[in-house]
């Protein structure tokens, strides 16, 4: 028999240092989004569950809990990712015409962890621009999340670029099985040559031997140059090569230290994205700290088609890789009946001043705080002490 107190696997509570530092570096983060000009959001944690799952958030079918509504009778459930909620907002509340930019942090909740160690309850933290097809998005989208990671304490970062139309102009015109290019894609992200030959063995020979091209082009800059070499010219996968040149040198320019990556066939979350994708990983950290890019099609099922650009990340996971952060100063004061006493713990900590006062009977305990002064009595007033 379990004891009552024990939690679900991969759920977890947060105790108040880890807490502390997840809501300063909520705050940090949020205030990153809104120097940019991103308004915030607040989505529900639970919807209809055919809004959940609408359009591309089918994929979120098995990591979305689910539940019946005890007033209505529906089918509700708990958000697995909030992007979707965010196209719908844009999509039917706010209805702009022009750009919108928006951010959101709050907790998701997965049926299944998606790493050994991964939590089902991650906070998910992220930044969606609606409204503009140009570049200009993506490259704003890539420098909050660089800019943002940095402002955190993040230096050594790796931004992998990468595109979806590749693999769309590759399989331009081919009429697969149900599932095959589901495969396929998982035989490109595990470099597994024997598998995709295999699975494109029917397929023409300009379209198999691109595909296998794609297995060798990772690395620099000159995996572009190389991909205009061996993968056929098609409109979409020049436009990809091109789209992922500009961002490259802009994002050098911009950040002369991050270091960039690109693995041509890796496609997670090929189905989503209907551009340019990117991942940036730190180290200590074999998985990306964010992922994200351009997908276009998000706000479609709700009726509003609009050009998107965004990411997301798990500030759970974030703060366990970020330096750590002094504790706060604050004050330690005596608890007591006197007014004077009283008012002047008061005036401190509408100073902005925490003031943590000592209860009675527990003066020899270790402080719960970082307290450098002290409010002592000097003759007939209340004043600070360094400690």
């Amino acid at each position: 028999m379990s004891s009552a107190w024990l939690l679900p696997e991969h759920i977890a509570d947060v105790l108040p240092s880890q807490a502390r530092r997840i809501e300063e570096l909520r705050r940090e983060l949020l205030d990153m989004a809104r120097s940019y000009g991103c308004e915030l959001v607040m989505p529900p944690l639970l919807e209809h569950l055919e809004s959940l799952l609408s359009g591309t958030g089918h994929a979120l079918d098995l990591t979305t809990f689910k539940l019946v509504d005890q007033l209505s009778g529906r089918s509700l459930g708990l958000r697995a990712d909030t992007t979707p909620q965010v196209a719908r907002i844009d999509a039917h509340l706010l209805n702009r015409a022009g750009v919108t930019r928006l951010c959101y942090c709050g907790p998701v909740l997965h049926t299944r962890p998606r790493g050994l160690h991964a939590t089902r309850e991650p906070l998910q933290f992220g930044v969606e621009v609606y409204g503009h097809a140009g570049l200009e998005a993506d490259l704003e989208v890539q420098e909050l999340a660089l800019d943002a990671l940095q402002r955190v304490g993040l230096q050594d970062l790796t931004l992998d670029l990468g595109d979806a139309r590749l693999l769309q102009g590759l399989l331009d015109g081919c009429t697969l099985p149900e599932g095959r290019e589901d495969q396929i894609v998982a035989a490109l992200a595990a470099k597994d040559a024997a598998e995709l030959r295999a699975l494109t063995q029917d397929l023409a020979p300009a379209v198999a031997s691109g595909l296998q091209a794609l297995l060798a082009l990772y690395g620099g800059m000159e995996v572009l140059a190389l991909a205009r070499d061996r993968l056929p010219a098609h409109p979409l996968i020049q436009a990809a090569l091109h789209d992922l040149e500009w961002l490259a040198r802009h994002v050098v320019a911009a950040h002369p230290g991050v270091r960039l990556g690109f693995d041509l066939a890796d496609l997670p979350g090929y189905a989503y994205y209907s551009g340019a994708r990117f991942a940036i990983y730190a180290k200590g950290s074999s998985e990306a700290l964010l992922r994200g890019g351009r997908y276009d099609e998000v706000g479609a099922v709700f009726g509003r088609r609009r050009p998107a650009v965004g990411f997301s990340l798990d500030l759970k996971t974030l703060v366990g890789l970020i330096p750590e952060t002094a504790l706060r100063a604050a004050v330690r004061a005596p608890w007591g009946e006197d007014p004077a006493l009283r008012s002047a713990v008061r005036r401190l900590r509408e100073q902005g001043e925490t003031v943590v006062c000592v209860l009675p009977g527990h003066e020899h305990e270790n402080d719960e705080f970082e307290c450098d002064r002290e409010l002592v009595l000097a003759g007939d007033q209340w004043v600070l002490r360094a400690l």
